[in-house]
């Protein structure tokens, strides 16, 4: 086999302030690097579609500047190798980025794939740093124990289906599931909890209703918004919010919470974390799940691999924020 000799990359071309538009970002063609001492020739193959890639292109805030490389957790396979570490044919995942082909040190590279047969983006989801973060919050920030009645929001989505089946399914808990229309409602009925629709007229006192009187011991966010508002008075006296994300947030414009007061009167702990509190623990947490992924306790079924030519992949990143994508793990097939 032929190795290539250039790469395709999307570079970010105008930051955008509000919602993410058509110029937002660019292909380009460049040489690829030749292959230095401890480094690796790789074929991305994946590409993990995350809501908070939209916070590091911010216009004033981000972290990828104009002209750089699009940011993105990646699974690769390894085509050629000067690292003892990696040897060619390897899967391995790391933030490889927009792109398709890249050459980088041996040390940029993660980890190898932890994968389920015949399932390799699983290593992107609940087996990688989306289901570490679903772990971490369930299990150390909120420690949700069987006796918990827990709320999570964003459902449906990535981490939050995760933490749905940690909480419910491992540690026992009582779970809401908050999701948006009738078919992610369903979704997250099928992962064991009660399912409330954000988009309903009657959204406010769906939630009360299955809240219940007594209120939530623990509430996951994930949305933000005019979804934390209602749920900030349901919350037990001495609850506890751990807040992931804010995905309604994430395109700008004004947010009105009308209902902080409760959080004093209540003395509701809220707690704002990150999986890069947990860096260093990933391995453990992706290697408990697996566990409960083989002895039936998880299931895996939440991803949607979306198959995608190169030159149309923020046109899948982008469903993301539109609402418009299938629930579950968002992942990108690259089609080369």
């Amino acid at each position: 086999m032929s190795l290539p000799t250039q790469q395709r990359v999307w570079v970010v071309a105008n930051p955008p302030t509000g919602p993410v538009q058509p110029d937002t970002f660019k292909i380009e063609t460049r040489p690829l690097p030749a292959l230095g001492d401890d480094s690796v020739l790789l074929r991305v193959d994946y590409l993990s579609n995350d809501p908070t890639q939209r916070n590091w292109i911010a216009k004033d805030t981000g972290t990828v500047k104009q002209g750089q490389v699009f940011r993105s957790n990646a699974l690769a396979t390894v085509l050629k190798s000067t690292s003892a570490k990696w040897a060619e044919g390897q899967l391995v995942v790391g933030y490889f980025g927009w792109v398709d082909y890249a050459v980088v040190p041996a040390s940029s590279v993660a980890g190898e794939a932890r994968q389920l047969p015949g399932r390799p983006a699983i290593a992107l989801g609940m087996l990688g740093s989306t289901g570490a973060t679903a772990y971490h919050g369930i299990m150390d920030v909120l420690d949700v124990q069987p006796e918990h009645t827990v709320v999570v929001s964003g459902a449906a989505g990535a981490v939050g289906s995760t933490a749905v089946q940690l909480a419910k399914k491992v540690r026992g808990a009582r779970v809401i599931g908050i999701a948006g229309g009738p078919d992610k409602v369903k979704f997250v009925e099928s992962l064991g909890a009660v399912g409330v629709d954000y988009k309903s007229a009657t959204f406010a006192a769906d939630l009360r209703a299955a809240v219940g009187p007594h209120g939530a011991d623990r509430y996951y966010e994930n949305v933000g918004g005019r979804v934390l508002d209602a749920m900030i008075p349901n919350m037990k006296v001495h609850g506890k919010i751990g807040l992931c994300g804010l995905i309604s947030q994430y395109n700008g414009g004004p947010t009105e919470l009308y209902n902080l007061l409760d959080l004093i009167s209540k003395r509701v702990d809220m707690q704002g974390f990150s999986i890069a509190d947990f860096l260093s623990q990933i391995g453990r947490a992706t290697g408990e799940m697996a566990q409960w992924v083989e002895e039936g306790k998880l299931s895996p079924a939440a991803e949607n691999v979306v198959p995608t030519p190169f030159d149309k992949i923020p046109v899948t990143w982008a469903t993301l924020f539109s609402g418009t994508s299938k629930p579950g793990k968002l992942i990108t097939a690259v089609q080369h």
